[in-house]
């Protein structure tokens, strides 16, 4: 365990306190358990919302600003993928939701892992699920990631 997910910065991203990552990453792996995965490896590439922009346009041909474009390497049940996330996008997102940073980052951060699992969010419905979704996987956060520790 904890082999399997790795965190990187790119230009405009923010990083993560490294004391973060092994309960990340312990909690990233509970949920993709419980939602039936199998653990592949798992790269959260955080960057700046030009970066994320650019990929948006020439991988997706989306001219658009987003928190999070997933890129999956393998179908579900293997849970494996590149998720590239604009932590501006998500600082604005955190405001505009009443929300803190560390709590959406992590919304988002889960948000590409459910996707991973299979998760999509296109229709009202689906999104309606996916929505749950998170929220069910942020009450199953440790502590150390909420604050109350």
């Amino acid at each position: 365990m904890g082999d399997n997910i790795e965190f990187h910065v790119e230009e405009g991203g923010t990083s993560l306190p490294e004391e973060q990552y092994a309960p990340l990453t312990t909690w990233i792996e509970q949920i993709i358990a419980t939602r039936g995965g199998l653990m592949g490896p798992i790269n959260y590439i955080f960057c700046g919302d030009t970066y994320l922009h650019a990929m948006n346009v020439e991988y997706l041909d989306h001219d658009t600003l987003t928190d999070i474009i997933t890129f999956p390497y393998e179908r579900f049940p293997t849970v494996s993928g590149d998720l590239f996330i604009s932590t501006e996008r998500v600082k604005e997102n955190a405001v505009d939701m009443n929300a803190s940073f560390r709590d959406e980052l992590h919304r988002v951060m889960i948000h590409g892992v459910l996707h991973l699992c299979g998760q999509g969010d296109k229709s009202d419905e689906e999104a309606k699920e996916m929505r749950s979704l998170e929220d069910w996987a942020l009450s199953q956060r440790p502590a150390e990631l909420t604050g109350e520790a």
